[in-house]
C-alpha cells in the first residue's frame, strides 16, 4: 500500500521526492468512501490531492495521499438562459474550460490554462484576468474525513476570498471534495476588465465586440507567454500571494515608488503586485544551484533537479526576507506545504 512518488511520476507539479504512508487513487464516490474508511481504522490523517499543482511535499508524508480522480461532467439544470454542471472533482481545470466554451456554456475563458482539478478550484478560489471561481460556484460537494459523512455548501458558505475559502479555514483537514456545481450562462458574454488581457484583445483587433473565443484564445496567450510550462520546467504556478496591505503603506510605498502596481481592495486596504516586489529586490531570473526564480516571471519558483522541499523553500524564505528587509511587507506563500522534513 506504501508507494513513493518517484521523478518520473510524480503526484506533484514541481516532482519533489516525497514517500507517503499510503497511497490510494479514487475515481467513484464509493472509492472515496471505502478509502476514508480505512484511513480511518489506521487513525491516519488524509491528504487529498488532484495534480498536486498547488503544494509543495516534504519528503516525508505521516498520511494516506488521497489521488482524487473522480470523474464526470453532467448538466443538472438548464433553464434556457443559465445551465448549472456538475463536475467531478478528479476532472482537469483546463479541459473543463475548454468544454464548456465548445458546448456553449460561457463564462470560464479567463480562468484558461490554469493547472489543476477542478476538486482543487474551489480550496484556491482560483482567479486570473479579472475573473475568480467564486462567481460561478452553485455548490460544493464533499465527504468529512472524520466519519465520511456527506456535506453540500452553497458558494456563500464557502466563505470565498482572495486565493482564499473555508476549505483553507474552517475545514481546512477536513472534507475530501467529490464534485463541483458550476452556474454558466448560455448568452455568450466577456470580461475584459483586466487591463493586460483587455490591452492584448486590443492589440489582436478585438475590442468591445470581443467572443468568449477570443478571450479565451488571448488568455492562452499570454499565460504560455508568461508562465512556464510544469511538464517541462517543474513549477506550482504563482509561489506568493500579491501582498494585501493597509491603504496608509501602500500610498507610503507608492510615493517612495512610483511605479509600484497598486490596487484598490477594500475602503481600507490595497493589493500589491508581489512580482513587481521580487523584481525590485533582485530574484527575478535568479538561481540557486537546482531551484531558481523563472526569468520569465517573479512569482514562479521552478526546481531544476532538486529532490527534496527544503531546497525550494529555503530560497521562498529569502526571497520573503528581502522583500521584508526593503519594503516592510510580508509575502505569503501561495502553494500549501504539507508533510515532514523526516
Amino acid at each position: 500500500m506504501t508507494e513513493q512518488y518517484p521523478p518520473g511520476q510524480p503526484a506533484n507539479s514541481l516532482r519533489l521526492c516525497s514517500q507517503a504512508t499510503a497511497v490510494h487513487s479514487v475515481r467513484s464516490l464509493t472509492e472515496v468512501n471505502e478509502a476514508l474508511a480505512w484511513a480511518r481504522a489506521r487513525a491516519l490523517p488524509v491528504l487529498p490531492l488532484g495534480e498536486g499543482s498547488n503544494v509543495v511535499l516534504q519528503p516525508r508524508l505521516r498520511a494516506l495521499a488521497l489521488l482524487v480522480q473522480v470523474p464526470g461532467r453532467e448538466v443538472v439544470e438548464d433553464n434556457g438562459e443559465y445551465v448549472t454542471l456538475r463536475v467531478g472533482a478528479g476532472e482537469s481545470w483546463h479541459a473543463l474550460v475548454v468544454w464548456s466554451l465548445t458546448s456553449g456554456y460561457y463564462g470560464l475563458e479567463n480562468l484558461a490554462l490554469i493547472p489543476g482539478t477542478v476538486g482543487a478550484a474551489p480550496i484556491q478560489n482560483i482567479g486570473a484576468y479579472g475573473s475568480e471561481l467564486a462567481s460561478f460556484v452553485v455548490a460544493v460537494h464533499a465527504r468529512r474525513i472524520n466519519d465520511g459523512s456527506y456535506l453540500k455548501l452553497s458558494g456563500a458558505e464557502c466563505e470565498f476570498g482572495y486565493r482564499d475559502s473555508v476549505f483553507k479555514q474552517r475545514l481546512v483537514d477536513s472534507v475530501v471534495i467529490t464534485q463541483v456545481d458550476l452556474q454558466l450562462a448560455r448568452t455568450p458574454t466577456v470580461n475584459t476588465s483586466y487591463p493586460a488581457l483587455a490591452d492584448a484583445l486590443k492589440r489582436a483587433g478585438c475590442t468591445d465586440s470581443a467572443t468568449p473565443q477570443q478571450v479565451f484564445d488571448t488568455v492562452v496567450a499570454l499565460r504560455r507567454a508568461r508562465l512556464p510550462d510544469p511538464a517541462s520546467e517543474p513549477n506550482a504556478g504563482s509561489f506568493f500571494k500579491n501582498p494585501i496591505v493597509p491603504r496608509g503603506l501602500a500610498e507610503t510605498l507608492r510615493r517612495q515608488y512610483p511605479d509600484l502596481p497598486v490596487f484598490p481592495a477594500s475602503d481600507d486596504s490595497c493589493k500589491l503586485a508581489a512580482a513587481w516586489l521580487i523584481e525590485q529586490t533582485g530574484w527575478k531570473g535568479h538561481r540557486a544551484g537546482a531551484v531558481g526564480v523563472h526569468p520569465g516571471h517573479a512569482l514562479v519558483l521552478v526546481n531544476y533537479g532538486a529532490d527534496a522541499a527544503p531546497t525550494l523553500l529555503a530560497l521562498a524564505k529569502e526571497i520573503q526576507v528581502s522583500v521584508l528587509q526593503r519594503f516592510g511587507v510580508q509575502l505569503e506563500l501561495e502553494p500549501r506545504v504539507y508533510g515532514e522534513v523526516r
